[in-house]
């Protein structure tokens, strides 16, 4: 053993004060992100209580009378509490199903074509991520609308019959879903496209005077350089099955559909913000959190098991 190698192994140990002040440079850098965490994520948990509470504005949430698992037990008995659980759980799955295989895709095809078709193509697919939730549901409405709708229009000029689509239960998941691929897929494919970016060039070279096509590279040498990443961003996709936002879904929402469109955030929505029910509405979004967190931590210990890839 080298001489330095022993020093270092028998250096007495720095006290955490003492490592602190000596990168105290790098520790004010992180106060900033520190206090934002702290503020907005960490302290409106606060609030957390007022699902055990019938909470009262006038009386505050530390006055307001405890309640206890009351609102679970309402919400989890309720005849609309399995049919929320499914619609979320379908538009989830069928939304990460779809949604994060594509992107995937999308980045190995940019990574092969030539620069200047890369730059127009990441152009075109990176703008509709900009596009707002309420324009783009106004898109929707408009291009299915069943008396101007362009979508109706061609159906019509061969020879159908116009469709109502955004009444037609059917249809909603398909149009949720797709038009979510469509505006997200670029942006999506960022995080790709930078981890292919670390990929030595001399390991395509070597392949190609090995003999092996385009495809084969790509699959034995972009793919598995980007696994950790992929694996990555699928347990916190996971992580999220339960959080389905409802501005798009409640926005796209009819009578005619809303059996199929009504899932938890919505209902968190409808009972906390429109009824003013702000307990039982808290303790339904707890309950979200809850199986989003479950679901986390499985798929976690999964990855950790089989790839040895994992978030914590």
């Amino acid at each position: 053993m080298k001489k330095e190698d022993v020093r270092l192994k028998y250096a007495p140990k720095q006290s955490l004060l003492a490592r602190m002040w000596k990168y105290r440079q790098f520790y004010l850098l992180l106060i900033p992100a520190l206090v934002y965490v702290l503020v907005f994520n960490y302290g409106p948990m606060y609030g957390i209580q007022i699902a055990f509470k019938n909470y009262k504005g006038a009386l505050g949430i530390l006055d307001s009378p405890w309640v206890g698992f009351n609102h679970f037990k309402d919400f989890f008995s309720g005849y609309y509490f399995w049919t929320l659980l499914k619609n979320t759980l379908i538009l989830s799955v069928y939304n990460l199903a779809v949604g994060f295989p594509i992107p995937i895709i999308v980045a190995l095809i940019l990574n092969e074509v030539g620069p200047k078709l890369k730059k127009t193509a990441q152009t075109i697919l990176y703008a509709p991520h900009f596009i707002s939730t309420v324009v783009l549901c106004g898109m929707i409405v408009s291009m299915f609308s069943k008396e101007s709708g362009v979508v109706n229009t061609i159906l019509e000029a061969l020879g159908m019959e116009r469709v109502y689509f955004m009444g037609e239960p059917g249809t909603f998941r398909h149009l949720y879903v797709w038009s979510g691929v469509w505006q997200q897929m670029g942006w999506n494919a960022i995080i790709y496209i930078a981890a292919l970016s670390s990929v030595d060039p001399s390991l395509h070279e070597a392949a190609s005077i090995d003999g092996a096509t385009r495809m084969q590279r790509i699959i034995h040498i972009n793919i598995p350089t980007i696994m950790p990443t992929i694996i990555i961003t699928l347990i916190m996709a996971v992580g999220n099955i339960a959080s389905v936002g409802y501005e798009k879904a409640y926005l796209l929402q009819t009578s005619l559909n809303v059996e199929v469109s009504e899932i938890i955030s919505t209902y968190v929505y409808k009972r906390g913000i429109v009824d003013a029910s702000y307990s039982f509405s808290t303790a339904v979004g707890l309950f979200n959190n809850l199986i989003n967190i479950t679901m986390l931590c499985i798929a976690n210990a999964i990855s950790r098991k089989v790839s040895e890839t994992s978030l914590f």
